[in-house]
């Protein structure tokens, strides 16, 4: 993959939350985009990175609406505690170049600030469209208080409260009124991608080779990426989106409250996900991280590529250590493909997405019930269930009653009858008569008067 051109997707419109540290930016994305995507703290400089959400705002008509995509940046003049202050504002940058509207965020309580002066003439040389948000006018009073700000150059500000959710209505529709019509023409992803595994494992720079621009902070701090990334990026010709996520370690070793939602976003960008990816250091030992993040992404039940990343620098038997270490400690993910990788120079990148998109496509096939019924027969055949007070439960039949994860109910006779272990030899059996070989099936049991095998 050529990392210095930039993706080219159907163009959507985008607005960019932009201000000083601790304005209430993040709050503001959560707000319009009701659900928490943002980390909000009270700690300045928690939002590095380019937060992005799509926000579809309804017409009178389908035809009418409008989808646009809110993005959340870092505080402009932050002093990060990691001395990542260039490459915040060089994420900060790229949101202020690429987007169509800048919604100026300023607080009301404290005030004009000399650094929202600073800000302000650093946007009126951009020449861009700016609409200025005057956030956290809780009261009245506060409201008033928000004349100030016409100073700035930008018009008298929308008064908003992220905390009270007050004013949004009217700030949509200003945004509504300035933004641009979507492509409607835009092709929806066809799969989203989740990259997880232990911090400082190569996945921001998976994801920055993906989008082939600096799209998340890459850096050797621990830690780093904090909240969960959404990027859109397009693969000859089909659009996907890659969810970069913060690295997953042991639960005592998590620190402070931002670490801690940081994790959890994780965990959540594993359920939201179409396919998940495994990232492991082949330069680096192998940790029990890895174990718990498996048994994460098995209990979700999500298809799974185990990204060998930096396999070019690890040697020659690395790819074999790998084959061994999941065969004998990642037992819930046995059936997961193993995908070697260079995140940094794009070795075997597009191989690994193609990868996902055949997993993806892999869960949503369907079997027929005859079909399922007559694989039933032959596990059973091979294999009775165990016996339970003397007497051997019976399958009478089953049936595929979903898909991503492929999902079989099974009728029976006594459902507590069927130990875990009898359902992973039936799981396994699935995937290796009914074409489900590299991801998981769900396998469902409920009690059954009798009767035999269903057409």
């Amino acid at each position: 993959m050529d990392p210095t051109q930039p993706a080219r997707i159907g163009r959507i419109p985008s607005a960019s939350l932009v201000g000083r540290p601790n304005v209430g930016k993040s709050s503001l994305l959560n707000v319009i985009a009701r659900r928490r995507i943002s980390i909000v703290e009270e700690t300045a400089g928690v939002t590095r990175d380019r937060i992005s959400t799509l926000i579809r705002l309804p017409g009178d008509t389908p035809e009418d609406s409008k989808l646009f995509e809110l993005v959340d940046t870092g505080g402009l003049g932050l002093t990060d505690s990691d001395q990542l202050e260039p490459q915040i504002e060089e994420q900060i940058r790229f949101a202020l170049d690429a987007s169509d509207l800048l919604l100026f965020v300023v607080d009301v309580r404290d005030g004009l600030t000399s650094h929202d002066q600073d800000i302000a003439k650093l946007l009126r040389k951009l020449g861009a469209r700016v609409l200025l948000v005057a956030n956290k006018a809780d009261t009245q009073n506060l409201e008033g208080a928000a004349v100030d700000f016409a100073s700035l150059g930008f018009g008298d500000p929308l008064c908003v409260s992220a905390k009270q959710k007050s004013g949004i209505h009217d700030l949509l529709d200003r945004v509504a009124e300035i933004l641009p019509e979507h492509d409607e023409n835009a092709p929806e992803p066809v799969m989203k991608l989740a990259v997880v595994g232990r911090r400082n494992a190569g996945k921001s720079t998976l994801i920055n080779t993906l989008a082939r621009q600096e799209r998340v902070i890459v850096s050797e701090v621990p830690g780093t990426t904090r909240d969960s990334v959404d990027v859109r990026f397009e693969l000859d010709g089909t659009p996907f989106v890659a969810i970069d996520t913060a690295g997953i370690r042991k639960k005592s070793r998590v620190k402070g409250s931002i670490e801690y939602y940081g994790q959890r976003r994780s965990e959540r960008s594993i359920r939201r996900a179409d396919v998940v990816i495994l990232m492991m250091d082949a330069t680096d030992e192998i940790s029990q991280t890895e174990k718990r993040i498996a048994m994460l992404i098995r209990d979700a039940f999500k298809p799974c590529i185990i990204g060998l990343n930096k396999f070019d620098l690890a040697g020659k038997r690395v790819v074999q250590d790998f084959d061994d270490f999941v065969a004998a400690e990642l037992t819930g993910l046995s059936f997961a493909p193993i995908s070697a990788l260079s995140a940094l120079t794009g070795s075997n990148v597009k191989r690994t997405i193609r990868l996902g998109l055949e997993l993806h496509e892999q869960a949503g096939r369907r079997v027929s019930t005859p079909v399922l019924n007559e694989a039933i027969k032959e596990a059973v055949e091979r294999q009775q269930p165990p016996r339970k007070r003397g007497r051997t439960p019976k399958i009478y039949y089953g049936t595929q009653v979903g898909v991503r994860p492929p999902t079989m109910v099974l009728f029976v006779s006594e459902p507590r009858s069927f130990t875990r272990s009898y359902l992973r030899y039936l799981e396994n059996w699935f995937r290796k008569r009914l074409g489900f070989g590299e991801i998981p099936v769900r396998i469902m049991v409920r009690k059954s008067g009798g009767g035999n095998f269903e057409d």
